[in-house]
């Protein structure tokens, strides 16, 4: 059993999706197709979905894919979910967005895992192609984030936004906090 497995027995643990990324994306001209990188429940894809885009999401959890696919069947969405392991996904080339909502953390024992992947998605995707990081905006995590990104030339930073992001526990009422950055970037 997958940790994320035992926590998404609480349907939409994590709530809403960022209003900053929904806003980012609704004003974005082209509705292409997304890949949702650790995408747990569906949070992102289904809103995402909703708005007219194509959506894949990757996540190892099998109980957070299954109800992401029982909401896209029954709301008729485009969005597929596949149980799979992220670190070895190699088809970003054949999405227009990428999407990584907090999927780095940057601990002593993932970083190098980490920015191998960044760097990994950051070769394969296309011109004109984007990538959306949402990372907590704490300790040096946007710091590793922009080295690992490598902005040589080869990527336009699209926008550098911070957010508050809002967590309540529905069975419990604990409420918390949390600094965020929404970084895109484009090829």
């Amino acid at each position: 059993m997958v940790a994320y497995d035992e926590y998404y027995h609480t349907e939409n643990l994590f709530g809403d999706p960022y209003p900053e990324l929904i806003e980012f994306l609704a004003h974005y001209p082209k509705k292409g197709k997304v890949l949702d990188l650790g995408c747990g429940q569906g949070r992102d894809a289904i809103a995402i979905a909703r708005m007219g885009y194509d959506v894949t999401g990757i996540d190892h959890s099998k109980v957070g894919i299954d109800q992401m696919n029982k909401i896209a069947k029954v709301k008729n969405l485009s969005l597929t979910g596949k149980v799979g392991d992220i670190f070895s996904y190699n088809e970003c080339q054949n999405y227009d967005i990428i999407l990584l909502d907090s999927m780095f953390h940057f601990a002593k024992k993932d970083k190098a895992k980490e920015i191998a992947l960044v760097q990994k998605i950051v070769s394969q995707i296309r011109r004109e192609s984007l990538v959306i990081f949402c990372i907590q905006d704490n300790g040096e995590k946007v710091s590793i984030l922009n080295t690992a990104i490598g902005f040589e030339g080869k990527l336009k930073r699209l926008t550098d936004q911070k957010f508050v992001y809002t967590f309540k526990d529905q069975e419990s009422g604990h409420k918390s906090e949390t600094n965020y950055r929404m970084i895109v970037v484009q090829k």
